[in-house]
């Protein structure tokens, strides 16, 4: 029988961690922070550190220094007492903090450690995870270790592929990502369209490639092959209609192998002939219903705006042209506020929403037909009592009027000064008790100097800081009702 002591082995290797006389490695994290550990123990413990403290050269000392200043010291802290102790503490941890931690993780090739964190996002924090959705996806790609987090995004994206297709990050994506999405006998999308994006995709990796077509040399056409060669085996050339072959395909066919030129050529002019490619089945096509709780009364979704708002909004998001349809609308607005149910007091905005990202706020305007809102893609923590904003998502803040009975046509007013997107106020500020949510400097305002937004008229619109005001009237307002709503990638 095998007796285990594991606790108090734990102990002592953390208080092994805390001895500062029998070190023999100093690992730098970010700003210069030094930690001391022990070479034997990180060897023994991590792939990583074997082989790095392999290929650096001790100090007179016989002291190694390995710098890792990617890495912040709040996250090295715990991985070092995980390597000593094999424990960590994540009990007041914020999502996004555990998600960088699995990816440091990884990075020290833990697998233990990072698998166990992988496997707890997914099952106890998937709502962050859609509404971080692309920054989780470009990470993940980064290395090939994260299979169960590869399976959740790319069964999303099979359903709504315009989260990654029509990202404004699209063209940075790995290549390791497009080929998983393109092995999908389910991607939900016309095959001419997925080579179209496949193309768009392989070209910006060729920033040099000229942009006429007409101009490209046979060693353009070379490059632009190389880049696609791991991606081009999955496009299902012969279920693409003709017309399409010959006007998309046909510019292209020189990164193509002759004998598939010659197969589809002849596939389409007859198409009962054997050929000798190999032809890939037709992708799945997913049976889109309605989701049952569009049919639900309205009370339970919103007591402001409807479906029909919610396709047009989610559009704004995705930076679309068009509408999204009411079946195929990408995300779900999950109520997280209601003035009339909650309290039309500022504070309680704060109280609420200050750590949700992702946020619709939609205003009925008292004695009117106005419906106007604003979405954040940051927490509203995030901002400052300034207008300086440093996050790259802040390009994607908006303010918007909605059609709604006697208001004819809608208005979208995307932000036109990024630093100035948002105006937040830091608790230890009094004008929490006065100041609800502020996009700008009063292109969107929430004000009420009586505690209560429904009393007074105090809230505002102003062209400031955004493209255009969304009211025909720079009047100040009361408010009838507010909602806020936190925007989550549809599963």
């Amino acid at each position: 029988m095998a007796y285990k002591f594991l606790d108090k082995l734990s102990q002592n290797f953390i208080e092994l961690l805390n001895d500062k006389d029998d070190y023999n490695v100093i690992i730098k994290v970010k700003n210069g922070k030094p930690f001391t550990a022990h070479s034997n123990v990180l060897k023994c413990r991590s792939p990583y550190f074997r082989k790095e403290l392999e290929n650096v050269t001790s100090n007179k000392n016989n002291i190694k220094t390995i710098d890792k200043r990617n890495i912040s010291d709040q996250i090295f802290d715990i991985i070092l007492k995980y390597i000593y102790g094999g424990i960590i503490e994540l009990e007041n941890a914020k999502t996004g903090f555990i998600f960088d931690l699995m990816m440091v993780a990884s990075e020290f090739e833990l697998e233990e450690l990072f698998k166990k964190l992988e496997t707890l996002l997914i099952e106890t924090k998937s709502s962050w995870l859609k509404s971080h959705f692309s920054q989780v996806y470009h990470s993940i790609f980064s290395k090939d270790n994260f299979k169960a987090l590869e399976k959740f995004c790319n069964d999303i994206i099979v359903k709504h592929p315009s989260l990654i297709f029509d990202a404004e990050d699209f063209n940075s994506l790995q290549e390791s990502a497009l080929v998983s999405l393109l092995k999908h006998d389910n991607l939900q999308l016309k095959e001419v369209k997925i080579w179209e994006y496949t193309i768009k995709w392989g070209i910006a990796q060729n920033p040099d490639l000229p942009t006429n077509l007409e101009e490209w040399t046979n060693k353009n056409f070379t490059a632009l092959k190389s880049s696609l060669q791991q991606c081009l085996p999955y496009i299902r050339y012969f279920q693409i209609p003709g017309a399409d072959l010959w006007s998309k395909i046909r510019p292209y066919k020189k990164i193509l192998d002759k004998q598939l030129w010659e197969d589809l050529k002849q596939y389409f002019f007859t198409p009962d002939q054997p050929v000798k490619s190999n032809v890939l089945p037709p992708r799945t096509v997913l049976v889109q219903e309605l989701p049952a709780r569009i049919k639900e009364p309205s009370k339970l979704f919103s007591t402001i705006i409807t479906y029909e708002h919610v396709a047009e909004i989610s559009s704004w998001i995705d930076r679309k042209s068009g509408i999204y349809s009411l079946t195929n609308i990408p995300y779900e607005f999950e109520l997280i506020l209601r003035g009339s149910r909650n309290g039309l007091a500022p504070q309680t905005f704060w109280d609420i929403c200050q750590d949700y990202a992702n946020t619709v706020i939609i205003i009925k305007v008292k004695g009117t037909d106005e419906i106007l809102g604003g979405y954040n893609p940051l927490t509203w923590r995030d901002s400052i009592f300034f207008f300086y904003l440093l996050n790259e998502k802040k390009e994607d803040i908006f303010i918007f009027s909605l059609k709604n009975g006697n208001v004819q046509n809608p208005i979208l007013s995307r932000v036109k000064n990024s630093q100035n997107a948002i105006m937040n106020y830091n608790q230890n500020f009094d004008l929490l008790r006065s100041c609800g949510p502020r996009f700008g400097g009063g292109d969107l305002w929430m004000y009420s100097s009586s505690g209560d937004f429904t009393l007074g008229n105090e809230c505002s619109c102003a062209k400031e800081h955004y493209e255009k005001p969304i009211r025909t009237t720079i009047d100040k307002f009361s408010i009838e009702d507010y909602e806020v709503f936190k925007v989550n990638v549809r599963k």
